[in-house]
């Protein structure tokens, strides 16, 4: 998502939650406006921030409502629920949710980033171990793939800050 939008990765409704949106370009920019949009009359009418559940199910149903004719993207959400505990969930074309304890994966080196998330990743890891394995992750996967490439953004959400760190990679 790098290069379309300054405000990249929307964060919805809180300092905890976080999308990403893998896709066509184009289908990312109005989708993200539809969610800003969404995200804010809920803000106004509800008086409280988004739960990363609600969130959820908010992006399920803009996708699903499009199944016909659907936005080619492949949103992945993070962020802490109420209980500071992590949240972890993406959703395919058509708006089917999949939430997970480990990690999901997105975009066009899929194959590649999942085969290195299976290997690196442990459960209960520490900020700096979870940094180190998203970034080597992020970085061998983009390696074996000709359309990947320019490195990555990572962010560690913890429940008193969070960490952005940048990642340079081959520009090839």
């Amino acid at each position: 998502s790098s290069g379309i939008n300054a405000e990249w990765p929307l964060r919805p409704g809180g300092k905890k939650l976080f999308i990403g949106l893998p896709g066509l370009a184009t289908d990312v920019m109005t989708f993200a406006n539809e969610l800003k949009f969404h995200t804010n009359l809920y803000s106004l009418s509800e008086d409280r921030e988004l739960s990363p559940k609600t969130f959820l199910s908010m992006v399920s149903n803009f996708l699903y409502q499009r199944r016909f004719g659907p936005y080619f993207i492949e949103p992945v959400i993070a962020g802490l629920d109420e209980k500071n505990e992590p949240f972890i969930a993406s959703t395919d074309l058509i708006g089917c949710p999949m939430v997970t304890n480990d990690f999901v994966v997105a975009g066009t080196c899929l194959e590649q980033l999942y085969g290195m998330c299976e290997t690196l990743y442990k459960p209960e890891m520490e900020p700096d171990q979870l940094f180190e394995t998203i970034s080597q992750c992020l970085l061998n996967a983009q390696d074996r793939d000709a359309y990947s490439g320019w490195g990555g953004v990572v962010y560690i959400i913890e429940a008193n800050k969070i960490t952005k760190r940048e990642l340079k990679a081959r520009m090839d």
